[in-house]
């Protein structure tokens, strides 16, 4: 999914946490920062609306075997599987990392691809928790009566969703704005 978004240049939550950001602690203005979680905002509910939609498919539809539908709830308990702590910090990671994929990616030429690959494939591996990825999940198991709305946005949703904005904007923004700043200032 990451790599169809990105690569058609369609607008990711975590991809717009640095650049966006940047501006605004460039020159914090309330009206920068008015338009910062506007844009925040529109775009995680478009994201979080295509998720919705995605996870409702994959059950409603017949496209998948039981056994797929079996793997698909399994992995949203897995996911559910983690405290809401353990949600934010391990959110924290995997906004850093998307953040860090978004950087690298103007530099990355014809290994675009390669980088998304990569760094998608580290955030699962390292079972980092994504609100957009792990929505998918999560909402399957909603969608299928195995877990509630509430544990969705509270258990996951919340915890994940701040975990990855310090990851992505907070940690990231402030590296990437004291180095623009230092070499603004030579």
């Amino acid at each position: 999914g990451f790599l169809v978004v990105i690569m058609a240049r369609q607008q990711l939550f975590t991809e717009n946490t640095v650049t966006a950001v940047l501006p605004v602690m460039s020159q914090p203005r309330l009206g920068k920062f008015v338009c910062l979680l506007r844009l925040w905002g529109v775009v995680l509910v478009g994201n979080l609306v295509g998720v919705a939609v995605s996870a409702w498919a994959i059950l409603a539809l017949p496209i998948f075997s039981m056994q797929t539908h079996e793997a698909f709830l399994a992995l949203g308990e897995h996911i559910l599987e983690n405290t809401p702590m353990q949600m934010f910090a391990k959110g924290i990671v995997a906004g850093w990392m998307i953040a860090t994929m978004v950087w690298l990616l103007p530099s990355a030429g014809s290994a675009k691809i390669w980088v998304i690959l990569i760094v998608t494939y580290l955030v699962a591996i390292g079972e980092f928790t994504h609100i957009i990825v792990g929505s998918t999940e999560v909402m399957y198991l909603v969608f299928s009566g195995h877990a509630g709305w509430s544990e969705y946005l509270f258990h996951f949703g919340f915890p994940t969703l701040l975990g990855n904005v310090v990851g992505g904007t907070f940690i990231f923004a402030l590296i990437s704005h004291a180095q623009i700043r230092s070499d603004s200032d030579r």
